[in-house]
């Protein structure tokens, strides 16, 4: 069966976005981002907001920049064709490989892992990671800790009010100080 993954950059103190709205603390180094592009050829689905949505549209159209470098032209190459399943109430069409959902969280992640398919599915954005979690749907988290406070905002973690033992797989510090941590969910 196909995992279900939730990874995303986070601050130290818990948060994707800070309370000003911001996430511009969260610009990867080149050695993050290498690392990034090496995450994103394990994923055969990728589910998220319509903000992350909007907010990745860019890399839709990247390969047509001429000022990005060998590993932005990689990057865009690997998103591009990547399947995607957008969840939103306000939009009513989306671009390239991308498709609105039609069911619930619960609903297109039972619907994705009975279907064949290889790679993991890919859920990116808090709000929905939350509605996963407290489904109990998510069976990895995965998270870029940057050395960086910003006070609220935003939280990594779903605030869904139960208790979720984890088993830690791999924790990995990049030379940047970035901390990556990785870890499963313990059934």
């Amino acid at each position: 069966m196909r995992s279900v993954t939730y990874s995303m950059s986070m601050s130290l103190d818990g948060y994707i976005v800070g309370p000003d709205g911001r996430f511009d603390w969260t610009a990867p180094d080149e050695e993050v981002f290498r690392f990034w592009i090496d995450e994103i050829r394990q994923v055969g689905v990728h589910l998220m907001g319509r903000r992350l949505y909007e907010t990745m549209l860019y890399w839709e159209t990247a390969d047509q920049d001429r000022s990005l470098d060998d590993s932005e032209l990689e990057w865009a190459a690997l998103w591009k064709p990547l399947p995607k399943v957008v969840f939103s109430t306000t939009l009513s069409a989306v671009q390239g490989h991308a498709r609105l959902a039609s069911g619930s969280v619960a609903e297109e992640i039972e619907r994705l892992r009975a279907e064949p398919g290889q790679g993991e599915i890919a859920i990116g954005g808090a709000t929905l990671a939350a509605e996963a979690a407290a489904s109990g749907l998510i069976d990895e988290y995965r998270a870029i800790v940057h050395p960086v406070l910003v006070g609220g905002g935003i939280p990594f973690f779903p605030r869904h009010g139960r208790r979720v033992d984890l088993e830690l797989v791999e924790t990995r510090t990049f030379g940047s100080k970035f901390v990556y941590l990785h870890h499963r969910v313990a059934r």
